[in-house]
């Protein structure tokens, strides 16, 4: 079976000529659908009303619906864990839902400084790669909120999709110059054989970098990455408003009545409503 999008969401068998299932909930258009693979009677579902879809083929309804406060461009699950899934938004962030809790995200992973564009997840589930408006392709730990690789190149322009391959060592990337490119999912990762001597010497390396990972110094080269002069430019900007609101809402919980202040989680605060 496939899923394909449009006015609504139809799924298709190979053999025929006609949709199997057809749904339809409110909305102009659907951008984008996935079957979720370990549980391919679920299908999530973005659309442009700013919505994020889940039905069920077994029941051939819409389970539920949540509506967040900008569009979400793509969506993905995540294979190891079949309740779990992550979309890109255009508020240059991404969010990890559980489709059993909708009212908050698991996790919310920025660090990019446009919109993001699509994300696909490795097979291991462990890990998912996103692309952006702004000429970037990130590589990210599920449970992460900041990336831990980030790619780009001169002429590469806008990366409209990525995808991981299967055996989750490398990343493909999609972008406006009409390029495919191939990025290795690990950065200083390698390629072709190694002597059982390099293994070990390797092997060592990892184990220095995980004991001393606490170190201030081990840990900021670990997370230094070259980016873009525009993206670390606009990073710089969104850091010092992040600050400033920060501020502002620290003063006001401050000197605000005791109770009337409520502070709402960035996982709840880009978060409408839910439908059922």
């Amino acid at each position: 079976m496939f899923v394909t999008v449009g006015d609504t969401v139809d799924v298709w068998d190979y053999n025929r000529s006609a949709p199997l299932s057809s749904f339809e909930w409110g909305c102009e258009r659907v951008i984008t659908a996935k079957f979720n693979p370990a549980e391919p009677a679920l299908i999530a579902s973005t659309a442009v009303d700013r919505s994020i879809g889940l039905y069920d083929l077994r029941g051939n309804s819409a389970i539920r619906k949540v509506v967040l406060k900008m569009r979400s461009n793509g969506v993905c699950w995540n294979p190891m864990r079949p309740m779990n899934f992550t979309v890109a938004n255009e508020d240059c962030s991404l969010y990890s839902f559980d489709m059993r809790k909708l009212t908050a995200a698991t996790y919310r992973h920025w660090d990019h400084v446009m919109a993001v564009l699509d994300v696909n997840y490795s097979p291991t589930g462990q890990e998912f790669v996103s692309a952006s408006y702004d000429n970037t392709v990130r590589i990210w730990n599920f449970d992460s909120q900041r990336s831990r690789e980030v790619y780009h190149g001169k002429r590469m322009g806008r990366v409209l999709c990525c995808h991981f391959t299967q055996d989750s060592r490398f990343v493909l990337s999609g972008s406006e110059d009409t390029n495919i490119r191939v990025w290795k999912a690990k950065s200083d990762q390698k390629l072709g054989m190694q002597t059982p001597r390099e293994k070990r010497s390797e092997a060592y390396r990892e184990t220095l970098k995980t004991k001393f990972s606490k170190m201030p110094e081990i840990s900021r080269i670990k997370r230094h990455r070259h980016v873009p002069k525009m993206v670390k430019t606009v990073s710089e900007k969104r850091r010092v408003i992040r600050e400033s609101k920060g501020r502002k809402e620290e003063n006001r919980r401050k000197h605000s009545k005791p109770g009337s202040f409520v502070h709402e989680p960035m996982k709840k605060r880009h978060i409408l409503k839910e439908v059922e």
